[in-house]
Parts: C-alpha cells; structure tokens; sequence
C-alpha cells in the first residue's frame, strides 16, 4: 500500500511540473506574438515621428506669419471702425 501511495504522489507531483511546463510554454508563445505587435507599433511610431520632425520647426514660422498678419489685419480693423 505504501509502494502504491508513494507512487501516486510521484505522480501527480509530474503531472503538476508537465502541468506547469504547458502553460509556462503557452504564455512565453504569447508573448513573443505580443512583442512581434510591439515592435510592429513601435516601428511605426518612429516613422511618424521621423516623418513629422519638420513640423516643429515650421510650426513657428507660420506661427510668426500668422501674428504679423493678425497685427496687420488688426490696425487695418480699428481704422476701419474709427473711419466709418
């Protein structure tokens, strides 16, 4: 009797480890489909990012331009209302 239970917990205790090795191999299967997503992304972020660099830059000059014009516009406005 003892034999048998002896090999009973033998057993069982395999089952846990093969048990435990199935889903330790499901879960590392998906997180490399989870990286491959992930590097996909990020392979994309920094082409937006490459592509929309200049923006920074240019973004001031027409800032530039548009207040020039606003202050322009603006004189031309109040002479406008004091005139008529």
């Amino acid at each position: 009797m003892t034999v048998l239970l002896v090999f009973l917990t033998v057993f069982e205790i395999v089952l846990v480890i093969g048990v435990l090795a199935v889903y330790v191999t499901l879960i590392t299967s998906r997180l490399r489909s989870i990286s491959l997503y992930l590097a996909k992304i990020a392979f994309g972020v920094r082409a937006v990012d490459t592509q929309t660099a200049a923006i920074g830059p240019a973004a001031g000059r027409v800032n530039s331009g548009l207040r020039r014009i606003e202050s322009l516009l603006g004189k031309e406005t109040a002479a406008g209302e004091k005139g008529g």
